[in-house]
């Protein structure tokens, strides 16, 4: 069955008047209408405004239902008229029908005139006399009821006695699951006055305490309700008889004691007017919708499975009647005036505040209801009233109630228009300090959450990752929002946002560690990799400048296994890119440390710490990223070389030593082929030309380590620029001259150990260092990062130093093996070179 539409036209008390259907000659509004489909959250959504017109349509093969929209002519509905189909004819200037199962539609006219001639299309379609209000059975019934239903020709209603109570309820009751006979039913309800007949008779029953026959009432009542109809809602909802029909509920035959809503009405719930209203229509809608929005949350029973869709017209009536207030406190310019002025005002004492607040918030609640272009001029006119300067000045007050319902006002304003509040807060960075920008108080909001479940920074995050989503972005002819934006935000709030991080993880372990902030840098580390994953060259640039992915990592020392989790899902995102700028940062700190240190501290426990790290091991052996595989392999094999349980690590040795033979043998892959066909790429995402112009400049900086190396690496640039040819010269006459040695395995439970550099010799550790140097030119063949060459070598000096590590077998290539006692040599000086100075400083106390 059809579900009831909205109650009122939102034509026909603002309508506007009368621009014809695009392409027609129509410029009256008999034909005008509002087109509103039910949603799945039973809410009607307004599809748009136009004309409707019936014709015959080639294609559809009958007389249609055709509304052109009047803003461009386009089409918004075209629809079919079924000979089987239940059109309803609701209020006069509605027509519900369902287009199929789960799809109901309805049009809203403007003008009575207009339905009237749209209906007497549908019935003469159907065949159907146009007096009736509903074109078909809504069930199926038997033919036999039908006819009797059929040529009966009105429904007779009791007298309205008490004596008779028993009667009616029966007859209500009997009517409800028929819908031609709910039709009639409610006819006569309404042509005979009878609900204020009922009322009157409640009074006597209630005078004479008659229980019965306040019994019987409650039952008709509900059963009226049940009917759907907005007409008879107009009665029982008016001012005269709104607090009789709560009065007659209050009577529930299940329950042993009879409610008391009209008492909490009318002493408990007290009307509050923060500015005085003087519309005496505004404020008899404001009681109403409170007392019908109680009826429905309160009052009435939880409908039945049978009875849950007989109640959609009071939900109708209730969004309408808030439509409406939305719509008359918005013209009303000087009461929004006072509002703000108040809310503002130092000299507002802060119970007024609160209240001011409160109904700011209540007001932004109602305008959820609203459909979208009516929701435009809502939002446009708090914006030009000073919304968001005002919103400003009470986060920064001291009272947390004030604080939470602004917060819950921000949270509206962004969900509806991030670019609004973004707007704002970049032209007010231009006037005030950072510490009191709009988005840096919702930051610190969030960090100083006292809630130990953290649900307002939960909601806050949330409102965050909106703000800093590109997606919801707009970009324009000549500016991009994106990059306006996020120049914004890295320059003037990421600092606020990362603190509680940075302070927490000066030392290897988390300087606190309780639950509370273990949940906060959770938090933080979520909206971290939401940027990393979205932003591009803004966020890479942030991480290598102030070492972030370092800091990160320290948290995997935490005690909460979901926070190290979420540190680990922070560097999984990195290395899900497949970045070479990432992944030579990643190298240059050893930043696989820290994980290789959790994996082997979380010991043969299968566990989501486990299968995380080696599902990020898997995909670096997956998609064959080289350089992160060369860089496991001869710092951290010696630490992972008995993990049998999967064969991801033998796997990625594997891919290494194939990996070293095809840089030995040149032949296996010719440099030309890797020339033409393997040039370096950049990932396939498209970047904007600032990006292009960042990369470009980024990569010739990175030649003289600035922007990815952290300060203590920079003691090592001289020697990573040197020419490849002349580095891979000195590494031969090394590895000629001196003897292999090897590091045995150390424990690693010592802080901060360095015991993962195990098993690396001065050519293949140099060898890296030159690899990630000569790959920095764009056009290096050798780059790590070249998508789809797989036999690509590091470098010519790497493929040429490793000659001494082949041996023939029957004619096949093969490599000595790499962690055994035969490829160490000069370790200790070479690595001096390599390592950053802390780390030096470990390996000589180790």
């Amino acid at each position: 069955a059809p579900r009831r539409p909205p109650a009122r036209s939102g034509l026909a008390s603002r309508g506007g008047g009368g621009r014809g259907a695009a392409g027609g000659s129509m410029t009256d509004t008999r034909r005008r209408v509002k087109v509103y489909t039910l949603n799945e959250d039973r809410q009607w959504d307004d599809r748009g405004t136009g004309h409707v017109s019936s014709c015959y349509v080639e294609r559809l093969k009958g007389m249609s239902l055709l509304v052109r929209a009047e803003s461009d002519g386009s089409l918004l509905l075209e629809s079919k008229i079924n000979p089987n189909t239940a059109y309803q004819k609701q209020q006069d200037t509605l027509i519900v029908w369902s287009e199929a199962e789960n799809y109901d539609l309805a049009l809203s006219f403007q003008e009575k005139a207009g339905c009237d001639e749209i209906w007497e299309k549908i019935c003469q379609v159907q065949g159907k006399d146009p007096s009736v209000d509903i074109t078909q059975d809504l069930v199926d019934e038997s033919e036999e009821e039908r006819f009797d239903d059929m040529s009966s020709p009105g429904l007779e209603l009791p007298s309205c006695e008490l004596s008779r109570l028993e009667e009616i309820a029966e007859l209500v009751a009997s009517s409800l699951p028929s819908p031609l006979r709910r039709e009639k039913l409610a006819l006569a309800l309404e042509n005979e006055g009878y609900i204020k007949k009922l009322l009157e008779i409640f009074h006597v029953c209630e005078d004479l305490e008659n229980i019965e026959g306040l019994h019987h009432l409650y039952e008709i009542i509900k059963g009226i309700f049940l009917l759907n109809r907005t007409a008879l809602f107009e009665v029982m909802f008016s001012e005269e008889c709104i607090m009789d029909v709560i009065g007659c509920l209050e009577y529930d035959p299940s329950l042993s004691q009879s409610r008391k809503h009209r008492e909490f009405l009318t002493k408990t719930a007290k009307f509050k007017e923060v500015i005085p209203i003087s519309d005496p229509e505004l404020k008899q809608k404001i009681h109403q919708t409170y007392r019908v929005q109680y009826i429905q949350d309160m009052v009435l029973p939880t409908p039945s499975v049978f009875e849950e869709n007989m109640l959609s017209t009071l939900h109708s009536f209730i969004f309408f009647n808030k439509v409406e207030i939305v719509g008359m406190l918005q013209e009303d310019e000087k009461f929004l005036t006072d509002l703000f002025a108040q809310l503002t005002d130092e000299a507002t004492d802060e119970e007024k505040r609160q209240e001011l607040v409160n109904f700011l918030k209540e007001f932004c609640a109602f305008s959820q209801t609203l459909q979208p272009q009516n929701r435009d001029a809502f939002f446009k006119t708090l914006s030009n009233m000073g919304i968001l300067p005002a919103l400003e000045v009470i986060l920064g007050m001291d009272d947390a109630q004030v604080r939470s319902a602004a917060t819950d006002i921000f949270s509206y304003l962004v969900e509806y228009n991030p670019s609004m509040v973004r707007e704002f807060v970049m032209q007010e960075a231009q006037q005030n300090d950072d510490d009191i920008l709009l988005i840096n108080l919702i930051i610190e909001h969030m960090i100083c959450d006292t809630d130990p479940e953290l649900g307002g920074a939960v909601l806050l995050m949330g409102l965050l990752r909106t703000l800093v989503d590109p997606e919801n972005m707009l970009a324009t002819a000549n500016k991009t929002e994106k990059t306006e934006f996020l120049g914004f935000f890295y320059k003037h709030c990421m600092h606020v946002l990362t603190a509680p991080l940075l302070a927490n993880t000066t030392e290897d372990k988390p300087s606190k560690d309780d639950f509370q902030t273990a949940q906060l840098l959770a938090l933080i580390l979520e909206l971290l990799t939401f940027c990393v994953e979205h932003h591009t060259y803004h966020i890479k640039n942030y991480i290598i400048n102030k070492d972030i992915l370092r800091r990160v990592l320290v948290l995997m020392a935490s005690k909460h296994a979901f926070l190290a989790l979420c540190a680990l899902r922070f560097k999984r995102k990195i290395i899900g890119l497949k970045d070479e700028f990432y992944n030579r940062y990643i190298m240059k700190s050893f930043l696989f440390e820290p994980v290789v240190k959790a994996f082997l501290n979380n010991g043969s426990r299968y566990n989501l710490m486990n299968s995380a790290i080696i599902e990020m091991f898997e995909f670096i052996r997956v998609e064959d990223i080289k350089s992160l595989t060369a860089h496991v392999i001869e710092n951290y094999w010696k630490a992972l070389e008995d993990v049998d349980y999967v064969q991801t690590f033998k796997g990625l040795k594997l891919r290494f030593e194939q990996q070293r033979e095809r840089q030995d043998n040149p032949k296996l892959d010719s440099m030309r082929s890797i020339l033409r066909n393997h040039r370096y790429r950049r990932d396939a995402r498209t970047l904007e030309d600032e990006e292009e112009m960042w990369f470009n400049t980024d990569e010739d900086d990175m030649e003289d380590g600035e922007a990815v190396v952290p300060p203590s690496d920079k003691t090592k640039n001289d020697e990573d620029i040197m020419d490849p040819i002349s580095k891979f010269m000195e590494r031969k006459k090394l590895k000629e001259s001196e003897e292999k040695e090897v590091l045995l395995k150390t424990n690693l439970s010592g802080r901060q150990s360095p015991s993962f550099k195990l098993s690396f010799s001065s050519g293949t550790k140099s060898n890296l260092t030159s690899q990630s140097s000569a790959s920095n030119l764009p056009g290096s063949p050798g780059s790590p990062g070249s998508p789809g060459s797989p036999g690509s070598p590091g470098s010519v000096s790497k493929s040429t130093s490793q000659m001494a590590a082949i041996t023939t077998k029957g004619g096949l290539v093969g490599l000595v093996d790499y962690p055994d006692d035969d490829e160490e040599d000069d370790e200790d000086e070479d690595k001096e070179e390599t390592l950053p100075l802390s780390k030096k400083a470990k390996l000589e106390s180790s």
